[in-house]
């Protein structure tokens, strides 16, 4: 099947690459050309628009920063949707938006996947990242062959609107888990310990977590740079605090974590990195929270290895 990629960005570009070095023959499409060049000098076609590679390709993957450039693409596909075409939306989006679009391919008789991805952009460097996909089942198993050279582990969330609410909350938790640790290392260095080993005892303890074993580093080095910006966290998070709304739950720790984020753009500006969310506290005390031998960037050294669907544990009937 002719396979399209729209949505070179951070994390887009890196999923794009892993389809190319494994033989996945790709039509890429960016705003930015610039974008395309590598893919184009290693055998890629270049496409002209959203339409021209939709028209051009059985399935389309995108991956774009926000639900409204997913609807200006999506507007542009459209015409060129039909029988035999699959739209694979692998962005952060809103779970109604995605409904709503999925309801207008469905129209034009072709189908549509919501595919978004956790994990970082380390870990979609090298296919190590882990991917939820909502859609219905006999769909979910024609492309997981794709979807197992996108992700390590692909899991299979239910009909088209699952994955999106999903995806919604595990990075509401990560940026919940990024403030908390942001108080805590802090606190260790007033306290007088040594950062080095509060992050060990951190990471070898019931308090640890991938964003520690990630972004920690990252605030301890002074890079501060995990290529995540806080317009994407603001993003996340208040979507997830329209889903708790929409269904009537009284959120408590969720309203904070929303206007510390807030915060942190009026501070430090909306494109700034989600690290620099300790440098509140650090400006606050007057600290250094750094500690040598830790790394500027963050590199998987898991080996890439095709994945696999996650098995589901459910009781026997």
């Amino acid at each position: 099947m002719a396979t399209g990629f729209i949505g070179l960005g951070a994390v887009g570009a890196k999923l794009a690459g892993n389809l190319q070095r494994n033989g996945v023959a790709l039509r890429v499409f960016d705003l930015d050309a610039a974008k395309m060049a590598d893919f184009v000098q290693a055998g890629a076609e270049a496409g002209t628009s959203a339409a021209d590679v939709m028209a051009a390709c059985d399935i389309v993957i995108t991956s774009l920063p926000s639900p409204a450039a997913s609807e200006a693409v999506l507007l542009q596909m459209l015409p060129e949707m039909g029988p035999g075409k699959t739209w694979v939306e692998m962005s952060t989006t809103d779970p109604e938006v995605i409904q709503e679009q999925a309801a207008r391919v469905a129209a034009k008789g072709a189908i549509a996947v919501e595919a978004p991805v956790s994990g970082g952009c380390h870990r979609a460097a090298t296919g190590n990242i882990s991917v939820f996909c909502g859609a219905p089942r006999a769909t979910f198993e024609a492309i997981l062959p794709l979807l197992t050279i996108l992700g390590r582990q692909v899991l299979h969330t239910g009909a088209v609107g699952t994955a999106s609410k999903l995806k919604v909350m595990t990075n509401y938790l990560a940026t919940a888990n990024l403030l908390t640790l942001c108080e805590a290392l802090t606190t260790m260095q007033a306290a007088g310990l040594d950062m080095a080993t509060t992050y060990e005892a951190i990471r070898v303890s019931s308090g640890t977590s991938f964003v520690h074993e990630t972004e920690s580093q990252l605030i301890l080095s002074g890079s501060r740079d995990v290529d995540f910006a806080l317009d994407l966290v603001m993003k996340d998070v208040g979507l997830f605090q329209s889903l708790a709304d929409a269904h009537g739950v009284p959120l408590e720790l969720s309203p904070l974590v929303i206007s510390m984020i807030k915060d942190g753009q009026a501070r430090f500006g909306a494109q700034a990195q989600s690290d620099r969310m300790i440098e509140r506290l650090e400006e606050a005390t007057g600290l250094s929270v750094r500690a040598p031998g830790f790394p500027q960037e963050l590199v998987d050294d898991e080996p890439p290895a095709r994945g696999a669907e996650v098995v589901v544990r459910r009781e026997a009937v």
